[in-house]
């Protein structure tokens, strides 16, 4: 059983939105967030501390308070043992929703060893769980053929050319390993989890302009080294595979809930913090010794370390995302 503080409870925060030059309006509409813009709204960033964009937490008896804060008060009790001995007042994981209205750049991400050297922070890993995607949707993800960096440099004058897609439906759910190029594709709502990190190289942008007319910035050359050129990513597929272990990669652990009545979910095992995003559905969560929690699509909730087992009632037929480190 985990030492129980009896001033910490489920923690809901303020939505951090970001307007993005292929965003749309899917997150105010189909997420029913009245607050975020209604064009152009790229991401609504749920859970993070990424400096000058940490959460603010809302409600409750530490409602205003910025979660880095909240970590350094509470520390293992928050987040659990091992997460704080690695990461301090850091939380581990930027936890977003993604709306793609026009495709993504395509990009990469450096691993945790390449990240330290050039930018003293983590790398980043992902994940996507496709929660709306339009008809032939697709994602970029890898290469088309077999390379390595040398076929690579040679093919940069046609870089366009060169990367896979692959048609994504609701339900599906995408890994990407650090070190993997990918895309977003328009027409997808998405879920993602990913590690703490927000260094991005862009490699090709479709030679799209912004509202001033400027290209936006690209990072071929820095890209270079961070490619993985063995591509460890999947995708699983809804139509084929839907368990409810989605991913169990080092930096966290995703689990699909599928609620139709009542269920007891016991964390006393885990020693770390859970989070759960709302794919569909509302339901009430009850833990010990705090008020019932109304959650409903497009929420999020973070439970601390701290408590042992959350009840769920679903007022509907509910699908969760379940998360932790």
């Amino acid at each position: 059983m985990k030492n129980s503080n009896n001033s910490l409870y489920p923690l809901v925060f303020t939505p951090i939105y970001k307007e993005k030059i292929w965003g749309g309006g899917k997150i105010s509409k189909s997420l029913r967030r009245p607050g975020a813009p209604r064009e152009n709204c790229g991401e609504s960033w749920e859970i993070s501390t990424i400096p000058n964009n940490v959460s603010i937490v809302k409600g409750g008896c530490l409602g205003g308070l910025p979660l880095d804060t909240i970590i350094k008060g509470y520390k293992d009790q928050l987040v659990g043992q091992k997460v704080y001995d690695e990461f301090g007042a850091q939380f581990p994981l930027l936890i977003k929703y993604i709306d793609a209205h026009k495709d993504l750049s395509i990009q990469v991400h450096p691993d945790n060893e390449l990240a330290m050297k050039r930018h003293n922070c983590k790398g980043k890993t992902e994940m996507w769980y496709i929660m709306e995607a339009e008809k032939n949707a697709k994602i970029t993800k890898g290469f088309n053929k077999p390379m390595v960096q040398s076929d690579y440099k040679s093919l940069l004058s046609n870089i366009g050319s060169i990367f896979k897609k692959v048609k994504v439906t609701k339900g599906d759910t995408v890994f990407i390993p650090a070190g993997t190029v990918h895309a977003i594709g328009k027409g997808v709502l998405l879920a993602e989890i990913q590690q703490s990190s927000d260094v991005t190289y862009r490699i090709y942008d479709y030679e799209r302009k912004d509202a001033v007319g400027h290209k936006r910035r690209l990072h071929v050359n820095q890209a270079q080294a961070a490619i993985s050129y063995d591509d460890n990513s999947y995708i699983k597929h809804a139509d084929k595979y839907d368990p409810s272990s989605l991913v169990n990669c080092p930096f966290f652990k995703t689990n699909k809930v599928n609620i139709t009545q009542e269920v007891l979910r016991d964390y006393s095992s885990i020693d770390s913090f859970v989070v759960y995003m709302m794919l569909e559905g509302s339901v009430k969560l009850k833990t010990k010794d705090n008020k019932d929690i109304l959650l409903k699509r497009g929420d999020t909730c973070l439970i601390p370390a701290c408590i042992d087992f959350s009840i769920i009632e679903p007022l509907e037929e509910t699908k969760m995302l379940e998360i932790h480190c």
